[in-house]
């Protein structure tokens, strides 16, 4: 029976009755005329023959033929498959610094996924994870990457096709520098800022020159040690900005002038030496002033983390006070159902060419929303192809202690490398099995359909919630969930149940990969922490307190929960970050230990 080779290929056409002999000849013709990355490959009982124009359609030509090779009835089948990417960029992006530092391990194993996916671009997003010069305050307790890391990965990534990419940020989101007293006056605001009724501490650099030149300074320690000439410098959500001592500057010429100003001048020295240069555009695509601004070699990156369907969901379950909420905090969700045609709109106004940047979805949540990432993933590819955009950058974050095991975010990484090769022949790809067959090696196929399920979870429980799933929320803010975030009686039961079965189903799976035992024991640990976050909310009460007989028996399970976490944790991440992720409970276990006194 004919292969289907992943990604799924653009044209495959195929005769039964002879193929290719295991000696027989494989020939590969250069042909200036096939599309940038692309191939054709024929078989037939003569032999097989890549045609390709550049170096990357010769290595997918090769993989998507191992993968047929792979099959039994190979000498028996001829094939003709033609394929090129529609995205000439298409990228995944790590969190490594919210807390989770990965193993050299681990990155290896995200290598062997990226190069399954397609994707040609693998981005690691830092903060203070990287072990600058001159800070060592900053980044001792963090376990960061080194010089010797970078530079062995970039090796790594090379041999595979893939560029490895700096994403440093500059601007917002510098908090774990600005806590130190040598970094603590280049705030905006010194003693921090209210965000949805908390204080936090200081999290935005003031736009200022001498800032300017610090940051320049962490982009010259660390993007030497990545050999492609593309860098994306963040800047996004500094919340702070214009608030503080930028306020009477932001005043006199405008928030939107305050911000491009501060974000060229980081930007320049690196065009000027021929960078491509990517920067987030959730601020800069809030002011039309800016559109003519762009410098050449600038790349603006669209984001949006949640699906249309989702969003509308919301929006329209929405209280007047919930959209006042979203207001206060400078987001106009109402504005923002369309998804990416919305987050792009002066964009596409302009015709200021852009990339997109959907989530893997899998942060803020424990086992994914696989739901929300699969459509946010396809908005995403949708009105790239439509504005021709060069880029597509899917992104896995890890907020709020990145407690999602890692591989949670390997079928969304799949599925957008998909997606961004050939959106109209992957968008109903079976990453289940794409899963269990080609990356884990599980023949039940139980590990893929395990993973797929509990990422659906998170719809089932039937209270639509941007950017989160309420069984990550209550384990980490047990007295702050809103009204509209706590599920009814019944769906938690229903999920109660799914949980059960994921468990019970993940007990018969036999994934033979390298990584196969931890991802099973990630994988449980995850569900059943998900099952704690179920009987934690039947537990709450209407204030949001415990039940005082309940509460014993949650605090023993948490405490358990916690040991397996911290274990689980060190199979694929460096130990610096840990002890913050783990911390991120203690809401949860304060509110247990007053219910249970």
């Amino acid at each position: 029976m004919p292969v289907t080779p992943f990604p799924r290929p653009k044209s495959m056409t195929t005769t039964t009755g002879s193929g290719p002999a295991p000696d027989a000849p494989v020939r590969v013709v250069l042909d200036a005329s096939v599309p940038p990355q692309g191939y054709r490959l024929q078989t037939s009982a003569e032999g097989t023959t890549v045609t390709h124009s550049d170096a990357a359609g010769l290595r997918y030509g090769l993989a998507t033929l191992d993968q047929l090779r792979a099959d039994r009835d190979f000498a028996t089948t001829s094939y003709d498959v033609s394929d090129h990417p529609d995205f000439p960029v298409r990228g995944f992006m790590l969190d490594i610094s919210r807390d989770r530092v990965p193993t050299r391990r681990t990155l290896a194993r995200w290598v062997e996924v990226l190069e399954l996916a397609r994707i040609n671009s693998f981005e690691l997003y830092t903060e203070h994870t990287f072990a600058f010069t001159g800070e060592q305050a900053v980044w001792q307790d963090a376990s960061p990457l080194t010089a010797d890391d970078l530079r062995w990965l970039d090796g790594l990534c090379a041999s595979r096709g893939i560029e490895l990419v700096c994403n440093q940020n500059t601007l917002g989101h510098m908090e774990r520098f600005l806590k130190h007293p040598e970094h603590a006056k280049r705030a905006e605001n010194e003693d921090g800022f209210s965000m949805r009724g908390q204080h936090r501490p200081p999290s935005t650099v003031e736009p200022t020159p001498e800032n300017a030149a610090f940051v320049q300074g962490l982009l010259e320690d660390v993007v030497p040690h990545f050999r492609t000439k593309r860098v994306n410098i963040g800047a996004d959500e500094p919340w702070e900005l214009g608030t503080g001592k930028s306020a009477q500057r932001a005043e006199e010429v405008g928030l939107g002038t305050v911000y491009f100003e501060y974000v060229t001048s980081i930007m320049q020295p690196w065009l000027d030496r021929g960078y491509t240069v990517e920067f987030w555009a959730d601020v800069f695509g809030d002011h039309p002033e800016l559109m003519d601004k762009v410098p050449a070699g600038a790349v603006p990156v669209v984001w949006q983390y949640d699906s249309p369907a989702l969003l509308a969901e919301v929006v329209d379950a929405a209280s007047p006070g919930q959209v006042q909420e979203w207001r206060s905090l400078g987001v106009d969700v109402t504005a923002l159902r369309d998804g990416f045609r919305d987050r792009a709109k002066l964009l596409l106004g302009a015709g200021v060419p852009f990339w997109v940047a959907p989530g893997a979805s899998n942060w803020n949540s424990l086992l994914g929303r696989w739901d929300n990432a699969v459509a946010n993933m396809v908005d995403a590819a949708e009105v790239g192809l439509e504005n021709s955009a060069q880029g597509y950058l899917n992104t896995s974050w890890g907020d709020h202690g990145h407690w999602d095991p890692p591989v949670v975010a390997f079928g969304p990484a799949l599925f957008g490398g998909a997606v961004s090769w050939s959106l109209e022949d992957n968008r109903d790809v079976d990453i289940a099995a794409v899963l269990s067959q080609r990356l884990l090696l599980d023949p039940t196929g139980v590990t893929g359909d395990v993973l797929v399920r509990a990422g659906q979870v998170c719809q089932q429980l039937g209270t639509p919630l941007l950017n989160a799933s309420p069984l990550c929320l209550v384990l980490r803010e047990p007295d702050q969930l809103k009204p509209w975030a706590v599920p009814a009686p019944q769906a938690l039961a229903a999920v109660g149940e799914s949980l059960r079965s994921c468990l019970a189903d993940l007990r018969t799976a036999e994934p033979a990969a390298a990584d196969g035992d931890v991802v099973v024991r990630e994988l449980t640990q995850a569900l059943r922490l998900s099952e704690l976050a179920v009987r934690v909310l039947q537990a709450r009460t209407e204030d949001g307190s415990f039940a005082a007989g309940a509460a014993p028996g949650l605090l023993t399970e948490l405490d358990g929960l916690l040991e397996e976490q911290r274990a689980c944790w060190l199979l694929r991440s460096r130990p610096g970050g840990l002890a913050d992720s783990l911390a991120e409970f203690g809401q949860l276990r304060h509110a247990l230990l007053r219910a249970a006194s």
